[in-house]
């Protein structure tokens, strides 16, 4: 049986992992996130292919893609999480689970943060457990779409 392709797609500076606020992110390095994604993914029975971009339309394009294709969605929108509705609409488009997760969480920091115009059409939002909220994202995923 071929394994379930999963799409994790990160938003505006997390290509930066690792150099970015390590006192907020960590100092693992996204190169470090993408191998435990695919890691923790194939662990799972899941092929896990990991994107990242700082252009708002093109995150809007992978996430026309994951709709046509009926793929499942690890979604780190970041900074667009809170005011890209352009996302939120894409997102609402959605064929399959779509979890939206946050390395920190954005509840516990600037009052600007704590709006998600992506919550509402995701399937669920895992926040706050360091670059983990993607493993737990993934195990998800293996519940929701057996």
């Amino acid at each position: 049986m071929t394994a379930r392709k999963v799409l994790v797609l990160n938003g505006p500076n997390l290509g930066r992992l690792g150099s970015r606020e390590p006192d907020v992110y960590g100092a693992t390095t996204y190169a470090d996130l993408v191998a435990d994604c695919e890691k923790t993914g194939a662990d799972l029975g899941l092929t896990v292919e990991v994107r990242q971009t700082d252009d708002e339309s093109e995150l809007v394009g992978w996430l026309h893609e994951a709709a046509d294709h009926k793929y499942p969605v690890v979604l780190n929108p970041a900074a667009f999480t809170h005011y890209s509705y352009a996302l939120r609409d894409a997102c609402a488009q959605r064929t399959a689970p779509l979890i939206e997760i946050h390395i920190s969480n954005p509840a516990a920091r600037e009052e600007f943060r704590h709006t998600s115009v992506v919550a509402a059409v995701a399937t669920g939002t895992i926040a706050g457990f360091g670059l983990n909220s993607y493993r737990l994202a993934l195990q998800a995923l293996t519940i929701l779409t057996d």
